[in-house]
């Protein structure tokens, strides 16, 4: 339902501004600061399982050199040197042959070491199996802090939800500011759990790897370096096209789920007035645009790893030709060609998996902006430090010249004064639009006034905490609210400490809620939904008036209480009203001027200001803007009846 200021349409506004990634990213990364200790002992693992990593190639090289060293020497002649045998092979007319065989450590006449070998492979063997534990006690790390700091999160943002005023509600759809709270936070979470860790081990296994090349062999290295420029220039252009359309994902999935929460509460009317047809057009309309969206981000970056894979191979074939030329020439060892191969390989594999991380890492910044975007939203003025508060809670308000408007340049509310004793009703009526329930609203502190002032008992409301002011008003909706649980947890959530069952049931047998609840399958314990499903729209308002009676509070404030009980109920809790009523203030908002007869003043409000006050006989009398509404409803009655 709209707001004063009317709905603003989820996808407009701020969610259609251009992405700040980079501001984003770095917003994101500053929310793990409490989890440096974790992180640096992820660090420190991810760093020794890398080292102990990118050692294996070099080590496994060694192995290889070892039998290749134990294959040539059985096939030369014992007793002679290394020297001698390059030299007979160089006499027969085979330089590379003997160029090749000069990079080999052999000894003529002995075998393959089995030995050394396999102290070589047991070393590497310790060493695979303690990055393995390494990286497991980083993953554990990454775990703890991602859950963590997404459990702050969540907390911000319920804080902030606390927070923000009536009227960033009243602008948006309910489902799509769920969104954010729950599925862009999941998908944020989801998107560092499996994105953190594995990016560190990435850019270190990079570096690592990188270090071990030009170790191995600079030329080689250079080589490999040469398809590096474009790996760049293919992740980068796939990055900037494949955002927006992540932007775009999680700006529908906000549209489609305030749609199907609208559509879930008000199923009922949906099929009264038989606009399902329409529902699940708009539905599909919105289906299809994030499929759209959400087809477009996937494959624009699901291309990425393909490429990434092709510019792979091509260093690959690089290495492998210019590695077989120099272990021709004798430059390099099989056992050091075949280490370099595994380490460009590594090297293209992290590289690759940025990339094909680039669409989570994108999904997830998108999804963190949407939630910086909520908790950037402007808050409700704060509370004084020290409130102040009355000396006696009495019930007498004062309005004092009240001004107030929903937007700047249209006023709602203009030098309103009223002053309302202690123990009075004061009753408002008028045509929709005329300020009624936003007289209500600035009272309990939901809008601020944008001129003068209101006072509860001589204390102007904007000086006191907003949890004071609002445990001396107890409030009656229009619309009920009620919430999963049992009805007797219900009625006992309007008290301010702990209740007894007792008076739990003496507040709703004051509402007249008390025989109907007894009829229950479980009576007061029987469970209902926060639809309250399994209980009329008219024994829910009953519920919500038991809670106001178990509230006790100083200033009472019904509107249109009664609006969905029968007309019996109606007179019963009017009768119930009159007794909670007593030694109170009372404000009864109503559309029906049958509600309000007995007020001790009747307020008429048209266009935002007070046009008559009285009591019901004299208005009627001074046939008035009072005197035209409840002739207007009597003859609607007739008409009716006719």
């Amino acid at each position: 339902m709209a707001g004063p200021a009317g709905r603003m349409m989820a996808g407009t506004g701020p969610d259609n501004r251009s992405m700040d990634f980079t501001g984003s990213t770095k917003r994101l990364l500053a929310r793990f600061k409490p989890e440096r200790a974790a992180l640096w002992v992820m660090l420190a693992s991810v760093v020794a399982s890398v080292s102990l990593t990118v050692a294996g190639p070099k080590i496994l090289g060694r192995a290889t050199d070892l039998v290749f060293a134990g294959i040539v020497g059985r096939e030369m002649p014992a007793g002679a040197s290394k020297e001698q045998v390059l030299d007979a092979v160089r006499a027969r007319g085979d330089e590379g042959v003997a160029d090749m065989l000069g990079g080999v450590d052999f000894t003529p006449g002995e075998g393959i070491d089995f030995a050394a070998v396999g102290n070589v492979l047991l070393l590497a063997l310790g060493m695979f199996v303690a990055a393995g534990l390494l990286m497991a006690v980083a993953t554990r790390m990454v775990n703890r802090a991602v859950n963590r700091t997404m459990f702050r999160m969540r907390e911000d943002v319920q804080t902030k939800l606390s927070r923000l005023p009536l009227s960033y509600f009243d602008k948006r759809q309910r489902g799509e500011v769920l969104s954010r709270a729950t599925n862009d936070i999941d998908n944020l979470g989801q998107t560092l759990q499996q994105s953190m860790g594995q990016l560190v081990n990435a850019v270190l296994s990079i570096v690592g790897v990188l270090v071990m090349m030009f170790w191995v062999s600079w030329l080689l290295a250079l080589v490999a370096l040469v398809t590096v420029p474009l790996s760049f220039v293919v992740a980068t252009r796939v990055g900037k096209r494949s955002q927006p359309h992540f932007v775009a994902q999680w700006r529908t999935t906000g549209q489609l789920n305030a749609h199907i929460e609208e559509m879930y509460t008000g199923h009922s009317l949906v099929k009264v007035f038989g606009r399902q047809d329409e529902s699940a057009q708009k539905f599909a309309e919105h289906n299809e645009e994030l499929y759209q969206a959400g087809f477009k981000a996937q494959f624009m970056s699901g291309v990425m790893q393909p490429l990434m894979m092709f510019v792979s191979n091509l260093n690959y074939v690089l290495v492998a030709v210019v590695g077989g030329l120099r272990v021709a020439s004798g430059s390099l060892s099989i056992g050091d060609v075949q280490a370099f191969i595994q380490y460009s390989r590594q090297f293209s594999m992290p590289l690759t998996q940025v990339a094909s991380m680039a669409n989570l890492v994108q999904s997830g910044v998108a999804s963190a902006e949407r939630v910086f975007e909520l908790l950037d939203a402007e808050e409700q003025e704060a509370d004084p430090i020290a409130g102040v508060r009355p000396e006696e809670l009495r019930g007498r308000v004062g309005f004092e010249r009240v001004s107030f408007r929903y937007a700047p340049d249209k006023p709602l509310i203009e030098d309103l004064s009223l002053t309302v004793e202690p123990g009075h009703t004061v009753a408002i009526v008028g045509p929709t639009g005329a300020g009624k329930t936003t007289l209500v609203n600035l009272l309990m502190r939901f809008y601020e006034v944008t001129g003068g002032r209101i006072t509860l008992d001589g204390v102007d409301v904007a000086t006191m905490s907003r949890d004071e002011l609002r445990s001396a008003i107890g409030m009656v909706l229009q619309d009920t609210w009620l919430f999963g649980g049992t009805i007797a947890e219900n009625i006992a959530y309007g008290a301010p400490g702990e209740v007894t069952r007792g008076d739990v049931e003496e507040a709703a047998r004051a509402a007249h809620a008390d025989r109907f609840i007894r009829t229950l399958p479980d009576g007061y314990d029987t469970v209902i939904d926060g639809e309250g499903s399994g209980v009329s729209a008219g024994e829910k308002q009953l519920i919500t008036i038991a809670r106001a009676f178990l509230s006790d509070p100083t200033i009472l404030v019904l509107d249109e209480a009664t609006s969905s009980v029968d007309t019996r109920t109606e007179v019963l809790i009017q009768k119930a009203m009159a007794k909670l009523a007593h030694g109170r203030t009372s404000f009864v908002i109503a559309h029906r001027l049958s509600t309000i007869r007995d007020a001790d003043t009747i307020l008429v409000m048209e266009d935002g200001s007070i046009v008559e006050q009285g009591r019901h006989a004299q208005l009627l009398a001074a046939g008035g803007a009072y005197a035209r509404l409840y002739r207007a409803q009597f003859a609607q009655a007739v008409a009716e009846v006719e």
